[in-house]
């Protein structure tokens, strides 16, 4: 874990709380692991308002919660972890609000990439999925920074959803498979005409149902970058997905704990992950029958 974002407890505790982390894990492992975990963490705000909090101190408890899961994830093996870090319907808050989670997340960026962060201790990529163009410039600068520095990083990867809405998302890759797709049709027109033919009539009737389809789609999806989560966690109780990961998410398990999100342990984390296990025969048979 990052310097100074733990607990706070002495290194024999650490070292004692690692030790007795791999012993469960080894006999978890004995079950399936899951290869790719995505969190919601719903709740920062409702924390900070429970407790009386500043602004802003739900989302810095927050980010510590988040670098407990990401320690235990990658501990257990886990390769894949995805966070709904902002929605893009998150932008139509208070515009102090806004500017106060992008000076935040700026910050952590930045935290992040440093080189004794958990990044480069586990060997992560991360990557920002969204639209990244609503961000502001020095957040976005930093973000672009982070995919840069940890690029070279292939032990596992995080992917941080900001700016995002699996609607946009999916709006955005079929655009793209439309314009690569025209362009195409153009190519082929041009070249029908240079040959003397004036028009691809099979090209134009029997096949303009199939010039898009489901593989074009989903090689432009910002999470193609990686496969499908097998759990997704969602905290505060909710079981909404709020549009996030809905194209990834159809036979995934979902897990809901009460619990808000900077409340969120290692006891959640092991619980939803020993639920997969036991839902797992189901959940791939329903992939079989695709």
């Amino acid at each position: 874990m990052e310097k100074g974002s733990g607990s706070g407890g002495t290194p024999f505790f650490e070292n004692l709380g690692t030790f007795f982390r791999k012993c469960i894990f080894s006999v978890l492992s004995v079950g399936p692991i899951p290869n790719h975990i995505a969190f919601i963490m719903d709740g920062n705000r409702r924390y900070a308002k429970k407790r009386n909090l500043v602004e802003g101190a739900g989302h810095r408890a927050g980010y510590l919660a988040l670098m407990s899961m990401l320690r235990y994830s990658y501990e257990l093996g886990v390769k894949y972890v995805t966070i709904y870090a902002f929605s893009i319907e998150n932008f139509k808050r208070h515009p102090e609000e806004v500017q106060s989670v992008m000076d935040l997340l700026q910050e952590k960026i930045e935290q992040l990439i440093k080189e004794e962060s958990i990044l480069n201790h586990y060997g992560v990529r991360v990557h920002f999925i969204g639209n990244l163009k609503l961000l502001s410039a020095p957040t976005r600068l930093a973000a672009e920074r982070a995919m840069l520095v940890t690029a070279c990083n292939s032990k596992a990867v995080l992917s941080i959803c900001v700016a995002y809405t699996s609607t946009n998302e999916i709006m955005h890759a079929v655009e793209e498979s439309c314009v690569e797709k025209w362009g195409e049709i153009r190519e082929l027109n041009a070249r029908g005409v240079e040959c003397g033919v004036t028009e691809l009539e099979g090209y134009e009737k029997d096949e303009a149902r199939h010039l898009i389809n489901l593989t074009d789609i989903e090689k432009r999806l910002y999470m193609a970058i990686a496969p499908d989560p097998d759990i997704m966690i969602r905290t505060s109780g909710e079981t909404r997905l709020s549009n996030f990961l809905l194209w990834q998410s159809q036979y995934c398990y979902l897990d809901s704990p009460s619990v808000l999100w900077p409340d969120i342990g290692f006891w959640h984390l092991l619980w939803a992950i020993m639920n997969f296990q036991r839902n797992h025969f189901y959940l791939e048979k329903k992939k079989k029958q695709l």
